[in-house]
């Protein structure tokens, strides 16, 4: 029988834990300095870009930017939505509408212009005999159906692409976030994270200025949150099958997304969602390369390598091209180890499969990430695709940051 006083011994006291604040939480206070950071970056490229859009893009948001950083002072809550709607119309809303208006964009915009047109008429969306940089379409089959409404309603507002492609992100993004939604979570916060996103300067610009990689990043997002989701597998296929219908830069979202299925749903979920997307994409490209071979190999193989009759204008300084550029055989050097990477993320996925969303996006992140380093025709804006991935599905971070000054 146990002694007395250990049965009369007062209970120890309760401790209540308190929840960690999250970084967004800390930095309550330094909300307005985000939006002047980001207004000042606009500026800057303003001042010092040569291309018109570009500079239309950095005078309107570091207005926008500006104003937001103004309401941010005063607000009591660490990312209102006063504050980030202000940044969106200055950094999306309203360089979108004067360029527009201007007929002004980036050489993409054109492209898939281009394509659509040829696709409606030809039945492939490549020209068979490209002889500059502008007749060159790098983008698979499926990308030039963003350019259909301007074949079909021509040089009209409401055909430009960067709104289909804007569209078609914002669709896909909310609906990742509501597969991914956790318990009691309310859409209009997951709305509120979306347009915080949207408004940071690497996701604000291209919807202004091009956007044709907006789609493709949302449909990738989707299909990880449907792969995360378990299911049949079926609309995982369809999700990721359409976004590697559209770039190779979706690619590497199929085994990481099927991987995930297959330890979420089992393997034949991810078996059906291989068939499935292999099926979308199979459908998208075979017809327009069947139509002409060596169109497609020139415009979606050689010329995205930097090996075709034209050089790529995509030349950041990044590794890859910093290689080929300046190192003897630094091209192959460059596509080895891109090769390398590559192996090494499928060697990861066997090893130590991903079992939640964010961490297959994490994977796909630091893979793509990777490519976009060693591929040697590169920019800096295709680092939005990293980006998005890693901190999409942790917008928990901006929800509690928000919540804790609502209760």
């Amino acid at each position: 029988m146990p002694p007395q006083s250990l049965l009369t011994a007062p209970a120890p006291p309760r401790t209540t834990t308190v929840p960690s604040r999250t970084v967004l939480d800390r930095l309550h206070g330094l909300t307005w300095l985000y939006w002047l950071g980001c207004a000042v970056f606009a500026l800057l490229l303003a001042l010092t870009t040569t291309l018109t859009p570009h500079r239309i893009w950095g005078l309107c948001a570091a207005l926008g930017y500006a104003v937001a950083a103004g309401l941010a002072r005063r607000a009591p809550r660490p990312w209102g939505r006063p504050a980030t709607a202000a940044a969106l119309a200055g950094a999306v809303v309203l360089p979108l509408l004067v360029l527009i208006a201007m007929g002004a964009a980036q050489s993409e915009v054109h492209v898939v212009e281009s394509s659509g047109s040829l696709m409606l008429h030809s039945g492939s969306p490549y020209l068979p005999h490209p002889t500059d940089v502008g007749d060159y379409n790098p983008y698979l089959p499926g990308m030039a159906l963003f350019g259909l409404p301007h074949a079909l309603l021509g040089a009209t507002p409401l055909a430009d692409p960067r709104l289909w492609f804007a569209a078609v992100f914002l669709a896909a993004m909310l609906a990742a976030a509501r597969c991914t939604a956790g318990t009691g979570e309310r859409p209009e916060r997951s709305a509120d994270a979306a347009l915080l996103l949207a408004a940071f300067p690497a996701v604000a610009l291209p919807p202004a200025v091009g956007g044709v990689d907006l789609p493709v990043i949302g449909l990738m997002c989707l299909g990880l949150a449907l792969a995360g989701r378990g299911g049949s597998g079926t609309a995982a296929g369809l999700a990721m099958g359409a976004a590697a219908a559209l770039k190779w830069t979706a690619w590497p979202l199929l085994p990481v997304g099927l991987v995930l299925l297959a330890v979420t749903a089992g393997g034949r979920a991810a078996i059906r969602a291989a068939v499935v997307s292999t099926l979308i994409a199979t459908m998208a490209v075979v017809p327009a390369a069947l139509a002409n071979p060596r169109a497609f190999v020139d415009h979606v193989v050689l010329f995205p390598l930097g090996r075709g009759a034209v050089r790529s204008p995509a030349s950041s300084p990044l590794p890859g091209h910093l290689l080929a550029t300046y190192v003897p055989g630094g091209h192959a050097l460059a596509l080895g180890a891109l090769v390398v990477a590559a192996l090494a993320l499928g060697v990861s996925l066997v090893v130590r499969p991903p079992r939640t969303v964010p961490a297959a996006a994490d994977r796909l992140a630091l893979g793509l990430g990777l490519a976009m380093c060693l591929i040697p025709a590169t920019r800096f804006g295709y680092l939005a695709y990293p980006l998005v991935l890693a901190v999409w599905f942790r917008r928990a971070l901006i929800r509690r940051a928000d919540c804790s000054e609502t209760g």
